[in-house]
């Protein structure tokens, strides 16, 4: 009788001999087939990527944590997915318990962006505009309890102020109503806003990480205007089912590092609007753990709930 420990050596001394799958819940795939080509390339087999992104990415975090355990099925994670195993009430599978962090990928601050003929000049006129007019500013997001409805909430938190959010089902349909002027400002993924900045469609007014976004050089940060403490980005990184290997998982963390390391990579992760931002697996643990308490922290205080 061969036991699953017994398995799993054999799986990594033979690893890989058939094609990945990187799946994909909520998001663009744009970065996950970046990594796709050149994990390819270095693992020499096929890396595939699949959309799942159906229930906010619980569909393909269910599909990964349930996988088995040979390293042939990756999720493509984000920070809704931490969002999510504090929103939802009864979860298929538990992302901290059953998926086990590969290494982070990249990082991505989100935009607060107004329509180009909007009077708000700066985040200070926001700001100044709402403690005067509660309830008359709105801000778009790209649906309740994602990322960016988070970023809202947390300014609305810091700055005192009360506005009205509108959820949208995708970032791309919130854009629509701020160039039309139906909404008043929104948080915007960087690689998304950035078409739309460039042709001075859209007006930046801060990014939200803890440094300036190295595509928008001149647009200050949050924290630069006076909100300290105010810093949410986005981020991508790989996860596995909990069970795989070790030496698997080393495997692909090494291989990834390296990928992350090289000129090819950086440069077409930079040109799609992200941030290359390798962390270890042990690394991204504790961020994803970070990240967690900062978003539960968010979420009991605006009271958020799914729809």
């Amino acid at each position: 009788m061969i036991f699953f420990s017994q398995i799993s050596l054999i799986e990594a001394q033979t690893y890989p001999n058939k094609p990945i799958r990187i799946i994909v819940g909520p998001g663009p795939d744009i970065l996950a087939r970046i990594v796709a080509e050149k994990l390819s390339e270095s693992l020499a087999v096929s890396v595939i990527v699949e959309q799942k992104p159906a229930a906010g990415g619980l569909v393909a975090g269910d599909a990964v944590a349930k996988s088995p355990p040979d390293g042939y099925t990756l999720l493509l994670s984000t920070g809704s997915f931490t969002i999510n195993s504090v929103l939802q009430p009864n979860p298929p599978y538990s992302f901290k318990r059953d998926l086990l962090p590969v290494g982070m990928l990249a990082t991505l601050p989100f935009v607060l962006v107004v329509n180009s003929t909007s009077p708000y000049q700066s985040l200070k006129d926001v700001i100044n505009y709402a403690k005067n007019n509660p309830g008359k500013v709105n801000f778009g997001s790209s649906g309740n309890g994602t990322p960016p409805h988070l970023a809202g909430e947390m300014l609305k938190q810091m700055a005192q102020i009360e506005m009205v959010h509108i959820p949208y089902k995708t970032a791309m349909a919130g854009m629509t109503d701020v160039l039309g002027g139906q909404v008043d400002l929104m948080f915007l993924p960087a690689p998304i806003a950035l078409p739309m900045i460039r042709s001075e469609k859209l007006r930046p007014l801060v990014v939200t990480g803890d440094k300036r976004y190295m595509n928008l050089p001149s647009v200050p940060t949050a924290a630069e205007t006076g909100f300290t403490q105010f810093s949410i980005v986005g981020w991508n990184g790989l996860h596995i089912t909990a069970k795989t290997s070790p030496k698997i998982t080393q495997l692909l963390s090494l291989q990834l590092e390296q990928i992350l390391k090289g000129a090819d990579f950086q440069n077409k992760a930079i040109v799609a609007g992200f941030e290359p931002t390798w962390l270890s697996s042990d690394d991204f643990a504790k961020f994803v753990n970070q990240d967690l308490e900062k978003v539960t922290q968010v979420i009991k205080a605006s009271n958020i709930q799914l729809d």
